[in-house]
């Protein structure tokens, strides 16, 4: 069976040591650096793997919002959001649960409303997701 790749990218990383890390992001050539959290015995001192999950999930629903939203002539500058991580409090150590608040500054009608709050729910991240981690997603229409 042949397996169809719509995009391909590649990151590069590199491990610094006491639990550091850099990755580029090859078509782009713009870094990022990672550091384990203090709680797993890191510095905290950038955003950790699990933070950039975090990421991912927020810019990712909003982003597909966005395209929806473009697909139907509506502009969505300035939609806003906050994922708030948790990890499990059993081993293994792993994301339980992202719970995420998006500001829309657009009154909601019903047809928009359903059209951006499915693009929402369907982005890639959360496809990706295992079922495991729970994703609920708040929306605050008309802020």
């Amino acid at each position: 069976m042949t397996r169809r790749v719509a995009c391909m990218v590649t990151i590069t990383g590199e491990y610094e040591g006491d639990l550091h890390c850099n990755a580029q992001h090859g078509p782009s050539g713009s870094r990022l650096a990672t550091d384990a959290p203090k709680d797993n015995q890191g510095r905290g001192e950038a955003f950790s793997p699990t933070d950039l999950v975090a990421t991912a999930y927020g810019t990712c629903i909003v982003t597909t919002m966005a395209i929806a939203a473009r697909a139907r002539g509506v502009e969505l500058r300035g939609v806003r959001f906050e994922v708030t991580k948790e990890m499990s409090t059993q081993p293994p150590r792993r994301i339980a649960r992202l719970a995420t608040k998006i500001w829309v500054p657009l009154e909601r009608t019903e047809e928009l409303g359903r059209s951006l709050e499915a693009a929402a729910h369907g982005c890639p991240v959360h496809r990706t997701l295992d079922a495991a981690v729970e994703r609920p997603i708040e929306f605050v229409w008309g802020a």
